[in-house]
């Protein structure tokens, strides 16, 4: 497995929350991107931040060649990532395979449903209720080093029915205070591409300072990270059959 060091995350944002709202700005003063481009440094990574406001969204074609994960956070914005740059990036996700990981509220977003072909739509609640993600996949290497759960004290509830295709694999299982349940970590492969969805994350809460979810997208980067195994993506006339054919001519 390549190390950490070698693996380019690109942290977008849309960074609308951190700068309108001064309680939010308290807990990420530089934006949630960057706390978490914080962690993953620590763990190895390579990082870059983009935001919705950047240039072409700062995902350009020359950030995404040279990203091998990305991170997607949005949230009140969904609207406003222009068509060309989602189809941008599902391009580099099927044909490339750069790895994608939507957290939280991305499951709105224009590229998860894209990925998906699905609505994403859920069941949500926010009472500052606690949280406890259960790992029903212990030897996943996105699971790697988290233990039996991770317990969030206060955070907004997701629940079920969660309008998703069915997961190549699931990783975690959320309960909720309030009784709901929730697929909140899961796997699927596009293509070349490899794509996780991981639950935590609402902006009112300092979610992304907790140390197992850091590990969680961390685990997660290295899994996405294309290992160039994937069936090429090419369309191939098989004119020369590998056995003398018998047609009837």
């Amino acid at each position: 497995m390549s190390t950490a060091s070698k693996i380019r995350v690109t942290l977008w944002n849309e960074f609308r929350h951190e700068r309108k709202h001064e309680h939010i700005q308290k807990i990420y003063p530089d934006g949630m991107h960057k706390t978490l481009a914080d962690a993953l440094q620590q763990q190895g990574f390579t990082t870059r931040l983009a935001a919705l406001d950047d240039a072409e969204h700062g995902l350009t074609e020359d950030v995404l060649a040279n990203t091998d994960v990305l991170t997607w956070w949005g949230h009140c914005a969904h609207g406003e990532v222009r068509d060309e740059i989602v189809e941008r990036v599902h391009r580099h996700v099927v044909e490339r395979g750069m790895g994608l990981i939507v957290l939280h509220s991305g499951h709105h977003s224009k590229i998860f449903r894209k990925l998906m072909g699905t609505t994403g739509n859920l069941r949500w609640r926010e009472a500052g209720e606690k949280e406890r993600l259960w790992v029903i996949t212990p030897g996943h290497p996105i699971a790697e080093g988290i233990g039996d759960f991770i317990e969030l004290e206060h955070t907004e509830m997701y629940g079920e029915f969660f309008d998703i295709p069915m997961p190549d694999e699931l990783v975690f299982i959320s309960w909720f205070a309030g009784g709901e349940v929730f697929r909140s970590g899961c796997c699927w492969r596009r293509g070349k591409g490899k794509v996780f969805y991981f639950r935590p994350g609402h902006e009112t809460y300092p979610i992304y300072h907790n140390q197992q979810v850091q590990q969680v997208i961390g685990n997660a980067a290295r899994w996405a990270r294309y290992a160039g195994n994937a069936t090429p993506n090419i369309c191939i006339h098989a004119k020369d059959p590998l056995e003398k054919l018998n047609t009837g001519a």
